[in-house]
């Protein structure tokens, strides 16, 4: 995007550039018309340069704002599975500890009983 944008400004400026010495080498007006012209041509092309730069400016802010939110959403998301992973893994361990529990308290009884 940035690039073809700066491509254009160089096209523009370069066809500017080369127009105005081509009009200078034909022009049949005195030094002080061609002069204004090339100074009222320069006063366009910077303009219109401005704008150019503006509009680059505003494409490429909008562009990274629209990533960075992209990139949260994303990251909330990946945040959101892996604490849902993280309290699955949390249940099923403690449910596999109360069954060892269990078990270690049957096997003491069994072991009480044993000694009796």
């Amino acid at each position: 995007m940035a690039n073809n944008t700066g491509n254009t400004i160089i096209a523009l400026a370069t066809g500017i550039t080369v127009g105005a010495g081509i009009a200078l080498l034909y022009a049949p007006q005195s030094g002080d018309k061609t002069r204004k012209q090339l100074k009222d041509e320069a006063d366009k092309t910077r303009e219109n340069l401005n704008k150019q730069f503006e509009n680059a400016s505003s494409e490429i802010s909008e562009f990274s704002k629209s990533t960075k939110e992209k990139f949260e959403n994303q990251l909330e998301s990946l945040f959101n599975k892996a604490s849902d992973k993280t309290d699955g893994m949390i249940s099923k361990m403690e449910s596999e500890l109360t069954e060892l529990r269990n078990k270690n308290k049957e096997l003491l009884d069994e072991l009480k009983g044993q000694k009796k």
